[in-house]
């Protein structure tokens, strides 16, 4: 930690000694260049803070028991730039709040896991592109979407339940145009299968992701399809669909690469487990409209000790989807609507169906770099108890 502290004065004072000029607002707190030109780094931070209040519903259909909390939701450090080539692009993503580093386990040497990305890509030949280390797997647009780029204060109750996350391991990317605007992309992944930062194991086996993107006219301005609202105004009608297909071979987590680990009286309980992702994004004139589904299966969902009986762990699997829609007016404000399903099966005891209806309002000071958003969300529990939740947010980037 104290050698953390010290980069981050070293880092920070930089600027002053050198009198170097500063980014813009919302572009990084230092931009490096070498004197060669043979590499470049630029630095950037940025922070959330949340506060949340919720009630559940009694049985005299009353509102009660409010709980409230304040914290730093998301603090991080960010450095990207080249190395030798700018077809070698690389990037290392620090987090730092508590939530960040949560976590720790014996899989994870026990220690906070500070490391979000730490990735390098390599623009090896025409439009194909090698990506190596840890970062996002290309799975659902939700997740794949920065969290500091998001429409409302945080993703919905589908990304907690499916998402794939991040992963340690190998990427193969590559686009081309189909004809006129028409932009294809495809995406390969094969890495570990138990989420980020693991340094013992690898317990279960691999795990393969594939996604397919279709981008009928063309696309959307400063990578707008993976970013909450439709901030740069769309001129003309834009559209992304995609699908992604993701194979985690022996798995032992309850959600894939995700959710806690299923152990057993032998050591581990092992299954494969399978998740699809549809999704959709639409801009047009300030209207955004985002839609995604998600199914996951599993070979043998419910964890068994080695004599046949239940350890209590089962996989999650189930459906969900999740619309979501807003507008972004001329001032800059923006209103925008929620709905999200959970249908996890009959299997998943405690989990039953979840309807949530959101409603959230954003102001946009310095586009997603300087924002307040707010939103109010009511969850419906079929069998189980109703809930609803208030939420206010500040987000600022340097």
């Amino acid at each position: 930690m104290k050698q953390l502290a010290c980069l981050l004065f070293i880092l920070l004072l930089a600027p002053v000694y050198s009198q170097t000029e500063a980014p813009e607002f919302g572009k990084g707190l230092l931009n490096l260049v070498g004197k060669d030109s043979s590499w470049t780094m630029n630095l950037a931070t940025r922070f959330q803070f949340l506060t949340t209040t919720t009630w559940d519903q009694n049985a005299d259909d009353k509102w009660a028991d409010p709980h409230t909390t304040a914290l730093v939701r998301r603090a991080r450090l960010k450095f990207k730039g080249y190395a030798y080539s700018p077809k070698l692009k690389y990037k290392v993503e620090l987090g730092l709040s508590n939530r960040d580093m949560s976590g720790a386990s014996i899989y994870t040497s026990n220690a906070p896991r500070f490391i979000l990305d730490a990735f390098v890509m390599w623009n090896f030949y025409e439009n194909f592109e090698l990506w190596i280390g840890q970062t996002k797997l290309p799975g659902n647009m939700e997740r794949v979407i920065s969290s500091g780029n998001l429409q409302q204060v945080d993703r919905s109750r589908l990304n907690s339940r499916f998402t794939l996350d991040r992963e340690t391991g190998i990427q193969l990317r590559h686009q081309f145009y189909l004809f006129n605007n028409f932009l294809i992309r495809e995406r390969f992944a094969l890495s570990q299968g138990e989420g980020r930062n693991v340094t013992n194991g690898n317990i279960g086996g691999a795990q393969f992701t594939s996604r397919l993107e279709l981008l009928p006219f063309g696309e959307f301005t400063k990578g707008g399809e993976y970013s909450g609202a439709d901030m740069a105004r769309e001129e003309s009608p834009k559209l992304m669909l995609a699908a992604t297909y993701d194979h985690n071979k022996n798995a032992v987590k309850t959600r894939s690469n995700q959710g806690s680990y299923m152990t057993n009286d032998i050591g581990f309980h092992h299954t494969d487990i399978n998740t699809v992702f549809v999704d959709a994004m639409f801009k047009y004139q300030g209207f955004s409209f985002m839609g995604e589904y998600a199914h996951r299966t599993a070979k043998d969902p419910i964890a068994k000790n080695s004599d046949g009986s239940l350890t209590g762990d089962i996989v999650q699997v189930g459906d969900g989807l999740n619309l979501q829609s807003g507008y972004l007016f001329n001032n800059n404000w923006e209103v925008s609507g929620r709905y999200t399903h959970i249908a996890l099966d009959k299997l998943i005891t405690g989990n039953p169906k979840e309807n949530q209806y959101t409603l959230g309002l954003s102001k946009y000071i310095v586009g997603h770099k300087l924002k307040v958003q707010t939103d109010l969300s009511y969850m419906s529990v079929n069998g189980g108890t109703d809930e609803l939740m208030y939420r206010l947010q500040f987000d600022i980037h340097f």
